[in-house]
């Protein structure tokens, strides 16, 4: 009975992980359901994308309160979780603050600083809590913002409230059983802020406060466990995703759109064609664009998994704002449905599972798609550089090069710029006519 705590702990420390590498496999192997895409060049200015942008958070501030407060919770949960390694090895080991005899000097200022900013990331998430439920961002109440991905958005704040609460009134107790001189507690002085709080424990009997004590480890570590099972599953994945996914960012400027190799090869070949390339024999049918996941590139499924669902790009999508059905938080957000049901399809009945539905269709309209103007707006808005316009055009080519289903007013400019090289109507030799008559 002696060591039953350390041999539960262990148990929940191994579960935690192993049910957290299944869920990262599956997530890889989904993503590497894309297309193959370089984005392996100019590493030193990857990093340094991946570091201004996704731990720096420099798109961030654009909007600065919430940036000050979404900063607050990012480094506040991500230091403070550093003392993980301690409750971990605390929890193996059956020791109590194991750490403090090496680092005795700063072993207070370290877990003071700790408690300072989990003090802020609980008045942040509060104040994140009262934007969304009470103050009511348009943002966050979108047609796609219903049933999960609203709760979601709650769920991890009442999460992190819960984390931090545990946190502080274990190290408060812990403070209250080192005044008392309990044997297993290390006298490691004061804290910052807990030590302002010892008193409500004045009236309790030293076995009830080992009793808080515990209970609040157990349920910061274990809240811990369930956090990290919660991430796959949430769009709070991309506190992880967000550095790769900066790292492989789009280096070229946003206004350059991807050429289709196997159109620039045919354009090629009717042009002059000693410079096109000759298609290998027995290649497979080409085919133009994305209908289903399985189509887009694998950047542009890890795009869609570190979606943070935060809205920036819908409010600022202009077609969005009049009035139109698209969104490109949506757009994202079906993306990662679909790959998860794809993923999901393929991981049971193997690679050629076929459900019958696909992206273009069933989640995304041609509505949405005709509405964009490939302005940019969402991709220079979003905090982790993702590209919903990428995703949108693929799905265009589809529905303009495979379908053939256009609205009458594109057909007529698709014409004119075949037989003018222009959009308009009307000669090239004539296009200087205007001058004459200004």
């Amino acid at each position: 009975m002696e060591y039953l705590p350390q041999i539960i702990f262990g148990i929940a420390f191994i579960v935690a992980i192993l049910l957290f590498s299944k869920s990262v496999k599956q997530i890889i192997s989904n993503i590497k359901l894309g297309k193959p895409l370089n984005r392996t060049d100019q590493p030193m200015e990857r990093i340094k994308q991946m570091l201004l942008v996704a731990f720096g958070q420099k798109k961030m501030f654009k909007r600065p309160l919430p940036a000050i407060l979404h900063f607050l919770v990012y480094a506040g949960f991500l230091i403070i979780n550093i003392e993980i390694l301690e409750i971990v090895l605390d929890g193996l080991l059956g020791t109590h603050r194991l750490f403090y005899p090496y680092i005795s000097n700063i072993y207070g200022f370290i877990i003071g600083t700790f408690e300072y900013l989990a003090v802020a990331v609980l008045l942040s998430c509060v104040i994140f809590l009262i934007r969304r439920n009470v103050l009511r961002l348009k943002r966050f109440w979108g047609a796609e913002m219903k049933g999960w991905p609203k709760r979601d958005g709650n769920i991890i704040l009442y999460f992190e409230i819960v984390l931090m609460t545990a946190f502080l009134t274990m190290n408060t107790a812990d403070l209250s059983l080192q005044e008392r001189g309990e044997a297993h507690y290390i006298q490691t002085g004061s804290f910052s802020v807990t030590k302002n709080f010892t008193p409500i424990f004045n009236s309790m009997s030293t076995e009830g406060i080992i009793r808080v004590e515990r209970t609040m480890w157990w349920l910061h570590i274990l809240g811990i466990f369930a956090f990290l099972n919660y991430l796959p599953k949430s769009k709070h994945l991309h506190i992880i995703l967000a550095f790769p996914n900066t790292y492989h960012s789009n280096l070229e400027p946003t206004s350059k759109m991807r050429n289709m190799d196997n159109i620039t090869n045919e354009v090629k070949m009717m042009l002059d064609p000693s410079t096109a390339e000759t298609p290998p024999e027995g290649e497979p049918d080409m085919s133009f664009g994305a209908k289903d996941v399985t189509d887009l590139s694998w950047k542009n499924l890890l795009d869609a998994y570190s979606c943070t669902e935060c809205g920036r790009c819908t409010s600022s999508c202009p077609a969005n704002i009049t009035g139109k059905k698209l969104s490109p938080r949506k757009i994202m957000m079906d993306t990662r449905d679909r790959l998860e049901e794809v993923g999901l399809g393929i991981a049971k009945k193997g690679k050629d599972f076929n459900d019958g539905k696909t992206l273009l269709g069933d989640y995304i309209t041609k509505e949405e798609l005709n509405a964009c103007t490939s302005c940019n707006a969402c991709v220079e808005e979003c905090p982790v550089n993702i590209e919903p316009l990428a995703i949108i055009n693929e799905l265009k080519r589809n529905l303009v090069m495979e379908a053939a289903d256009t609205p009458p007013e594109w057909n007529t400019m698709f014409t004119s710029m075949e037989n003018n090289g222009a959009p308009w109507q009307f000669s090239p030799s004539d296009r200087a006519n205007w001058k004459e008559k200004a």
